[in-house]
């Protein structure tokens, strides 16, 4: 399909397509009403299997209902030469021409009006398996405050035992569409939607939006969440997200395949500026929105003069580290202590390999600038040689290591696949601008650091490219539960052993502080 739009809608739109349109989101996807909801339990079962599950699609010409997932919707299609379904799940149009499925803006009014219109209708409070939302006019809007009545109080005290997920339990593992090359975005919205203070922020419901459009991605973020933690196991198509992506960042509109990294930070981007209407996120150093609160750490950056050894310290913010691989046209730092089988960081060395650790040490090395770089010092008042070296001031919640395996050049583009292992559990502490200060003092003593649980992290994603840089695709592994992966590959989950995570080749690398993670 052109990234300009679907041009078989034309066909659908004349006489009284809107108030047809109307009717079957009314009747057969929203249902307000509990006759809606009545009469859609009894018609709405697919015209040639009798079932009512596998992603059932109504045709827009005719009254048809038609298993997607068997392809029954497809045959009517073909058939009777209708090319447009909508979704009576999600209420998305597919056209069967394009094979995807589309976003027209005047059907996305229509779609969004009858949605809200259904809302009302239903009213507060609805039950999504163990979490309870409170809904009135839309996700994130206002809505009724709770407080528990004195005869609810005297039955929790009785009853202290609570309900929670169990390990066998598979609420939150849901497939999502690939709506044309968009793999990319369906491994980072696995990420993100299993990411643990994120995950708890948006299933309680506690962005208010204030922005006047429909445009926020914070709000569609929230209807994600809530898609996710719902009970269905139906694959999810996340049309919506993608229409936002391309509107709030056009360098990824289209059907090219694109960067999962890129991507990443485009989408924590247009996140932090939506939050709160963008009140808040003017200076990102002074942010508190929970984009930057779970993802922001402080990268400190110490420039030494080598003729006073005055230092001048700068320290910015940052969302993600990128390391460099070895096999990269840029010199890689010689493979840290460890190629002899020891364990350092929790990581296996085998002769010859490279780690997560080594990629942390090179970046956090003393590099010396040379003569080309000359910068001004602040002490000796002249342009001197100097030595630049990185160090973590502040550690977010989410460290987020992207590998840089993409390699882009004037002479060369390639992806790198040197392996590297990575651990389950990381302890930041040794790359801590803490840590070179007591260096220096000849203070630092890593085993006794009580800092140390502070700068423990837990691997909880994965994102992996498999293919060339020409042609490829991206899946991701999630853990559920502790020491439970599954890995997400579009619309199919699979249960992943530990084994397979860590052999994976590994692109992007989530990791959370354990003491935040409430597992």
């Amino acid at each position: 399909m052109s990234p300009a739009g679907c041009s078989h809608v034309n066909g659908y739109k004349v006489d009284n397509w809107k108030q047809n349109l109307r009717v079957i989101y009314q009747c057969f996807v929203w249902s307000g009403t509990a006759e809606t909801r009545r009469r859609k339990a009894k018609s709405c079962i697919c015209h040639m299997c009798g079932a009512h599950l596998n992603r059932l699609h109504s045709c827009l010409y005719c009254v048809f209902f038609g298993c997607f997932t068997k392809k029954h919707i497809h045959e009517h299609a073909k058939n009777k030469r209708h090319n447009l379904a909508i979704d009576l799940l999600y209420g998305g149009i597919y056209c069967f021409v394009c094979q995807d499925y589309i976003y027209d803006k005047d059907m996305e009014q229509i779609a969004k009006e009858e949605q809200r219109k259904a809302w009302k209708l239903q009213g507060t409070a609805f039950l999504a398996s163990h979490l309870t939302f409170f809904v009135s006019t839309g996700i994130g809007e206002k809505y009724t405050t709770w407080e528990p009545t004195k005869r609810e109080l005297e039955l929790l005290r009785h009853n202290p035992k609570r309900r929670k997920i169990t390990t066998n339990c598979t609420i939150g593992l849901r497939g999502l569409i690939n709506l044309g090359n968009t793999c990319f975005m369906n491994c980072i919205v696995q990420a993100l939607t299993h990411t643990p203070l994120l995950r708890d922020f948006f299933l309680s419901d506690r962005h208010k939006c204030e922005m006047q459009s429909n445009s926020c991605l914070v709000c569609e973020m929230s209807q994600l969440f809530q898609e996710f933690y719902s009970g269905h196991r139906s694959p999810h198509i996340p049309f919506r997200l993608l229409h936002l992506v391309w509107t709030h960042a056009r360098h990824l509109a289209g059907y090219e395949q694109q960067d999962a990294h890129e991507f990443l930070i485009a989408a924590l981007d247009v996140l932090h500026r939506h939050y709160d209407n963008g009140k808040k996120a003017n200076n990102p150093n002074h942010c508190n929105c929970i984009i930057d609160q779970i993802f922001t750490g402080g990268l400190q950056s110490d420039v030494t003069c080598q003729v006073c050894h005055g230092v001048s310290t700068t320290i910015d913010p940052f969302w993600d580290i990128s390391l460099d691989l070895p096999g990269s046209s840029t010199p890689f730092w010689p493979l840290s202590p460890g190629g002899d089988g020891s364990t350092v960081n929790g990581e296996s060395h085998l002769s010859g390999s490279t780690t997560l650790t080594d990629c942390l040490r090179r970046f956090t090395r003393p590099e010396h600038l040379g003569s080309s770089a000359k910068i001004k010092c602040g002490g000796c008042h002249s342009y001197q040689e100097s030595t630049k070296q990185l160090t973590m001031k502040k550690l977010p919640i989410v460290a987020c290591f992207h590998l840089k395996r993409f390699e882009h050049s004037a002479k060369l583009r390639r992806k790198i696949t040197t392996y590297v292992s990575f651990p389950l559990e990381l302890d930041m502490t040794p790359f801590m601008a803490s840590s070179k200060e007591s260096r220096m003092n000849g203070q630092y003593q890593q085993t006794v650091d009580v800092l140390n649980n502070d700068n423990k992290y837990s691997l909880f994603a994965v994102v992996n490219h498999q293919g060339t840089l020409e042609s490829g695709h991206y899946t991701s592994f999630i853990r559920q539960h502790k020491d439970q992966w599954f890995k997400c590959d579009d619309a199919i989950i699979t249960k992943a052993s530990i084994k397979d995570v860590l052999d994976s080749e590994g692109y992007l690398l989530f990791y959370h502080k354990q003491f935040l993670e409430y597992e």
